[in-house]
């Protein structure tokens, strides 16, 4: 055979092998889905949530608290438990979205992208109530963050996908319809998650905290729950609870001992409240500005505006850019550093509640989780906190959905409680056979 014989059929070679490549595309772009196209674009904002936890086996008799607090000698054995769940990126600094009940009393939590990078994570605050938790990591690069969709256009029928990590299968897809919308589901006498959107996409053990998606690939819904008792039933937690209660979980104002002085929505960054004498006030900022830029740089939403605001120092000023109308208008807000508050006086005067520091020579010996640190040394008989029947003894873990490790934190949570008012406080009990968490909300009694 000629060599130019070999080309001609080597050319021929080639064109068939191209024609075959194309069409297996075209084949393959047709089995290309809309739930395809929402998984390929949603996978890398979506973790797998691994955490460790220590259960207390408990004997009948004596308590590992006596011989640290001085009452006995200790008898327990620990037994620790590993669990997984999911979460969603919503900011791309490293902020991740789950459900509370993922985190819930774990002493240990990583977290793993769907390229294998796994990373520790802190609970950042948690809101049990609404089983929502924000946690943070230090990714090396910015990740990649979900595109959150708003609730008030959810349509009954439409197609929705959930991604998740259910019995650790890591990122697993499945996809269903919108069952139903505002849908209650009663746990116990305390416990009622409202307004949840229901699904038929299967959900499974380890789905919780995942992200449910429309066919826009945007994040509708946090899974969290499904019925032991039922097949093909699932709930998510709105949206819209995100938009409403992520920038309360970040605010810089309860964290950093600073007053600034502006509540923001969620949604478009616009300003909803201004306190009087405030940084905020002096400052010009007013109720209905849009804020564009952060020192500069454009802000997507309000969760954004949080994120970028804890990133700041007490006694620093921000320059924000502000839409007023059809004007834009500059401002710049100085962080006001604020004298700490004594949280053993507040706890006391408000609630009933004495409390005491651990040392992290006590957290050691009891081998407790990092969040507890702090133990009620006394309550006041007839008080709101004896009224809820907690106990001397008892650990409190957050105070109105933040964690508290010190009273210094303790007088940051309670500085703005007023008469009256109701605090969710979550709480931890090991001297009994079998430990628990516990959860009540205290009502701040009146000046006496």
């Amino acid at each position: 055979m000629s060599p130019r014989l070999w080309i001609v059929v080597g050319l021929a070679g080639l064109v068939t092998i191209s024609a075959a490549f194309a069409a297996d595309e075209s084949q393959r772009d047709r089995r290309r889905t809309p739930v395809v196209e929402v998984f390929e674009q949603c996978r890398d904002a979506v973790v797998n949530i691994s955490t460790t936890r220590i259960v207390r086996m408990r004997s009948l008799f004596g308590s590992p608290l006596d011989d640290i607090f001085d009452f006995g000698p200790p008898r327990a054995r620990d037994r620790r438990i590993q669990s997984v769940g999911s979460g969603v990126v919503v900011h791309e600094n490293g902020f991740i979205v789950t459900n509370a009940h993922v985190v819930s009393q774990a002493t240990d939590v990583q977290v793993t992208f769907a390229d294998k990078q796994t990373l520790p994570a802190s609970v950042l605050a948690v809101d049990p109530e609404h089983d929502l938790a924000v946690l943070r990591v230090a990714p090396p690069a910015r990740l990649q963050a979900q595109k959150l969709g708003r609730s008030n256009d959810i349509m009954i029928g439409e197609t929705v996908v959930a991604i998740g990590n259910p019995l650790g299968l890591q990122h697993t897809v499945t996809t269903g319809i919108v069952s139903a919308l505002d849908r209650d589901l009663q746990f116990s006498n305390d416990v009622v998650y409202q307004g949840l959107i229901q699904t038929d996409a299967p959900i499974n053990r380890g789905n919780s905290g995942g992200p449910l998606l429309n066919l826009n690939g945007e994040l509708i819904g946090i899974n969290s729950a499904i019925r032991g008792d039922a097949q093909n039933i699932g709930f998510a937690i709105p949206v819209d609870r995100l938009w409403e209660l992520v920038p309360k979980m970040l605010d810089i104002e309860r964290r950093e001992r600073v007053r600034f002085g502006v509540d923001v929505s969620g949604t478009d960054a616009r300003v909803v409240t201004v306190r009087e004498d405030s940084p905020a006030a002096a400052a010009g900022l007013q109720p209905g500005d849009r804020i564009v830029r952060f020192n500069g740089v454009p802000l997507r939403d309000g969760i954004d505006y949080y994120v970028h605001l804890l990133g700041q120092k007490p006694e620093s000023s921000v320059r924000l850019a502000v839409e007023r109308g059809t004007e834009l208008l500059d401002a710049v807000v100085p962080l006001q550093a604020v004298p700490l508050p004594d949280g053993r006086a507040l706890a006391a005067r408000l609630f009933g509640l004495e409390l005491r520091e651990v040392t992290g020579e006590q957290r050691r010996q009891l081998d407790l989780p990092d969040n507890a640190g702090l133990v009620v040394e006394r309550v006041e008989p007839g008080g709101p906190a004896d009224r809820a029947r907690i106990r001397p003894r008892d650990f409190i873990l957050r105070i109105d959905r933040v964690p508290v490790m010190a009273l210094n934190d303790v007088g940051l949570a309670l500085e703005q409680t007023r008469p009256g008012e109701r605090v969710h406080v979550e709480g931890l009990r090991l001297d009994v056979d079998w430990p628990f968490l516990w959860t009540v909300t205290l009502q701040a009694r009146r000046e006496r």
